[in-house]
């Protein structure tokens, strides 16, 4: 197939891209390099050194002999170029990564806030205006997140997407299926659920064919594309505004820094790897919706893990002290969270479950580029209330 993925510089889009790259499809990333500029206005980079897009190109060209193409291009601003690129690929299926991903960073100021709103809401929706004037039958998969329902599941396994419900009407209920509701805790949190929403209307509307991820907290860095050539190599962000919990208790073991765990620890996460990231893109691609069909809604987790239990985890693997600190987000100190995945297990999604070996491996890229760390931005930063 032919693919357009736009987002494909980011740290879930550029190991997709290239997974999808090696499956056999065509490949194109649109991206205006918005994370780069964000590692400079944070004056801090990625742990593993980012090659410039060229020069991942051209590595993945001479690894591979396969060409990917790429378009810079702010994607919630150039409606006509997003349009005009749509109808000169004509793609079967656009992989929708443009969205500003990191809940500090949303929480930061108002600034990043009004940013992170008019970035994620404009360029879900320009994709999806495009594809309409277009008048092709385009499948999109969207990259969200399992922090749209919130943090807690009230003793409820928390479906795919939908919960079927019973309305009172008089004496009679009426049963009818609705979005599983909304409790998003963050800024960049209430985007993804506003992008459920257009989703909803576009495919009421017009008819569009759409699959949505409910994503969880990503770990792990490479995947095996992504270690084939050191220009390949994946971000590795451990600052408290971008890098996920795991990663940076990998890193702080590295540099043998006190483990920063935020409260008690007792927040419940679901997450997932990054080499199941790219193959539930690539099963959801192969996997579309039927014309006519609803929204497809899909929890892309493998499995949950309290935080505090994480810590102490890495903590006995590399003997490193566990370090509670104030919690900079607004959120229940302890909550349970249980999560249905059935449908990606069923599309044959093989999970990778957290493993000493997969700890060891990350724990030893960090090891590898420590010398990069700068200890100053590993605290959190941004707060939820002032």
């Amino acid at each position: 197939m032919k693919v357009i993925v736009f987002g494909g510089d980011g740290f879930c889009g550029w190991p997709t891209v290239l997974h999808l790259s090696k499956a056999g499809n065509e490949v194109i990333i649109v991206d205006n390099l918005s994370r780069r500029k964000i590692d400079i206005e944070l004056e801090c980079e990625s742990l593993t050194p980012i090659s410039p897009m060229g020069s991942r190109l051209a590595a993945w060209k001479e690894v591979t002999g396969k060409t990917i193409k790429f378009f810079n291009m702010d994607v919630s601003k150039d409606y006509v170029r997003v349009l005009d690129l749509l109808k000169d690929e004509k793609p079967d299926a656009i992989v929708h990564f443009a969205e500003q991903r990191a809940a500090p960073y949303s929480m930061r100021s108002p600034r990043d806030k009004i940013y992170t709103v008019d970035n994620n809401l404009n360029a879900t929706h320009n994709i999806l205006c495009a594809i309409v004037e277009s008048g092709l039958d385009i499948h999109v998969v969207h990259l969200g997140t399992m922090g749209v329902y919130g943090y807690t599941s009230h003793g409820l396994k928390i479906p795919e997407g939908y919960l079927d419900v019973k309305i009172p009407v008089g004496e009679k209920d009426i049963d009818s299926r609705i979005l599983y509701p909304a409790n998003p805790g963050s800024i960049y949190h209430t985007t993804k659920t506003q992008d459920a929403l257009f989703f909803q209307f576009y495919n009421n509307n017009d008819g569009l064919r759409i699959t949505d991820l409910h994503q969880g907290v990503v770990w792990g860095t490479n995947t095996p594309e992504t270690i084939l050539d050191d220009r390949l190599i994946n971000r590795f962000d451990y600052d408290g505004d971008y890098g996920t919990v795991l990663n940076r208790f990998l890193m702080q073991a590295a540099i043998d820094y006190p483990l920063t765990v935020y409260g008690t620890g007792g927040q419940t996460r679901a997450f997932i790897h990054i080499q199941d990231t790219v193959k539930c893109i690539e099963l959801a691609i192969s996997n579309p919706p039927e014309k006519g069909e609803p929204v497809h809604i899909y929890n892309q987790v493998t499995e949950t893990h309290r935080i505090r239990d994480l810590a102490k985890i890495v903590s006995e693997l590399t003997g490193v002290k566990v370090n509670p600190i104030e919690n900079p987000r607004f959120e229940d100190a302890e909550n349970e969270l249980d999560v249905e995945n059935k449908q990606f297990l069923s599309l044959g999604l093989n999970p990778t479950t957290l493993t000493e070996g997969l700890l060891e491996e990350v724990h030893e890229i960090a090891q590898k580029y420590k010398d990069r760390c700068d200890w100053d931005k590993i605290l959190p930063t941004s707060k939820w209330k002032v």
